[in-house]
């Protein structure tokens, strides 16, 4: 007789785990508080609109591919890619710059902000290919649960190579001196959780997977992966319950007997949280079952939140791409309002996605749909109306200048979404969007184990234990806790 499992949530770690637990044998069911798939990569549709809810970059594909191979699948039969050129632009506050798909083009962008700067980056990328492929092979896919698990050759010899200890900042620091060179170079860690300077250097990984691996669009948006995924995982006989809370999870003798959702009781082998960590210790189980207390979430450093707006014109625009970042304002003083002295930003970076540009599906005919993000930090309280409002007032004027276009009165749709809505829909702890931060503290066995320490057949999954935040991470997250479970249940 087959052994069953529970997992709670069926964001891309709770789908990716249910995947390989059936890929096992075991019977599989999925109990997701919302309507559908996708946790926080939810889709909006709404007026003609579709619209990505949370994740919109697609890197790292070899991680996808990977992924879909290990059910002997490609990528290719539930979505098609699309690289996009260029990758994005970023808004200077005296014009923008298109960061090309192509090397060479991307070396000459950099030669013409600092002479002798091509170069550089090929030396800086060298190294951060080896962290890429050492860390994807050695450190990544592992459960975090003992030093031992590190003790690979190839990560020993090359400790030092790898750059933990020192920062990236100080890192791009050394191959670059202009300015704007080094904030393209610092974007990809900043929703790591962390600043440059108190992220390790590892991280320039990033920058490996930003440049050469490529910014890539799944036609129909991030949410066609979450659709292959949740199809992969109907195709191995998972089961799902759609608009199901779980309320409980009762334990007996150290061991998680049953799950008690607004609709009923599951009995199971073993269960997997997808659900935020500390959400799951605080509020599903008992007291005497929790392995770290309050005072342990109060002092963890957390990725993001955002405040977000889904806004629909009835007119196309003609100075837009598909990805902006807008770095035209003080760089570093929203990063620190995010992390040293949380508040909500001054003068915010903001990111705009227009998936319109390159997917005619996005919108009605002739019409245009934008997504604007803005990274705060997580925690912060009176995101009302009005405060939601005032930021959009700065956005959309920043965009009308920068474009050279008229967007106000061309809006027909508009919704915003932020930390508090963050935790209605997902029980986010303080409103998180993207987990736990990877800080050097907080890295491998050093973030919530994802194995209970004290419910013998209790698992967790996600962004807030191994490996990180981020969507590649959560899809290695649900491998690594799947593999876990089969190998400790038995």
């Amino acid at each position: 007789m087959s052994k069953s499992v529970i997992v709670i949530g069926s964001g891309f770690a709770g789908l990716s785990a249910a995947s390989f637990m059936a890929k096992d044998g075991w019977e599989v069911t999925v109990i997701e508080k919302n309507e559908t798939p996708g946790g926080r990569a939810r889709q909006l549709k709404d007026q003609g609109f579709t619209f990505d809810m949370g994740p919109s970059f697609y890197w790292m594909p070899d991680v996808f591919e990977r992924y879909f191979s290990c059910f002997g699948r490609k990528v290719s039969d539930y979505y098609l890619l699309e690289r996009l050129d260029p990758s994005y632009r970023i808004y200077w506050n005296d014009g923008y710059t298109n960061i090309p798909a192509m090397f060479d083009e991307l070396k000459a962008v950099f030669e013409s902000f600092e002479k002798g700067s091509a170069l550089k980056l090929e030396h800086y990328l060298k190294e951060a290919k080896y962290k890429y492929k050492t860390g994807m092979q050695n450190l990544v896919y592992k459960p975090g649960l003992s030093l031992l698990e590190f003790l690979d050759w190839s990560v020993i010899k090359g400790v030092f190579r790898l750059d933990i200890i020192t920062s990236i900042k100080k890192h791009i620091e050394r191959h670059f001196t202009n300015p704007r060179l080094r904030q393209m170079m610092e974007f990809p860690v900043l929703f790591l959780g962390a600043l440059p300077e108190d992220t390790p250097a590892l991280y320039s990984l990033m920058n490996y997977a930003d440049i050469k691996g490529g910014t890539w669009y799944p036609r129909g948006g991030m949410y066609a992966v979450v659709e292959g995924m949740y199809r992969l995982a109907i195709e191995l006989g998972v089961k799902f319950r759609f608009e199901e809370n779980v309320k409980e999870i009762v334990v007996k003798s150290g061991t998680a007997k049953e799950v008690i959702t607004s609709n009923g009781r599951y009995h199971a082998d073993a269960v997997i949280s997808g659900a935020d960590y500390e959400f799951t210790e605080r509020v599903l189980l008992p007291p005497e079952c929790r392995v770290y207390s309050e005072k342990y979430w109060t002092k963890r450093t957390m990725a993001p939140s955002c405040l977000l707006y889904y806004v629909g014109l009835n007119k196309k625009l003609k100075g837009v791409v598909h990805h902006s970042l807008f770095f035209d304002v003080p760089f570093d003083r929203h990063g620190f309002e995010i992390y040293k002295e949380p508040s909500w930003p001054t003068e915010p970076l903001f990111y705009l996605s227009v998936s319109s540009y390159s997917d005619p599906g996005a919108a009605p005919v002739g019409y245009e749909n934008l997504v604007f993000l803005v990274p705060v930090a997580a925690g912060l309280s009176g995101d009302d109306e009005e405060l939601r409002e005032r930021y959009f007032q700065k956005l959309l004027h920043r965009l009308e200048k920068h474009t050279g276009e008229s967007v106000e009165n061309s809006i027909v749709f508009k919704k915003s979404y932020s930390v508090t809505d963050f935790v209605h829909d997902y029980n986010s702890f303080r409103g998180n969007a993207y987990g736990l931060a990877n800080t050097l503290s907080q890295t491998a066995i050093l973030r919530p184990s994802c194995r209970s320490k004290k419910v013998r057949n209790l698992f967790f999954t996600g962004q807030l234990t191994v490996p990180g935040p981020g969507v590649p991470p959560s899809l290695i997250s649900g491998e690594v806790v799947a593999r876990q479970v089969i190998k400790e249940i038995d």
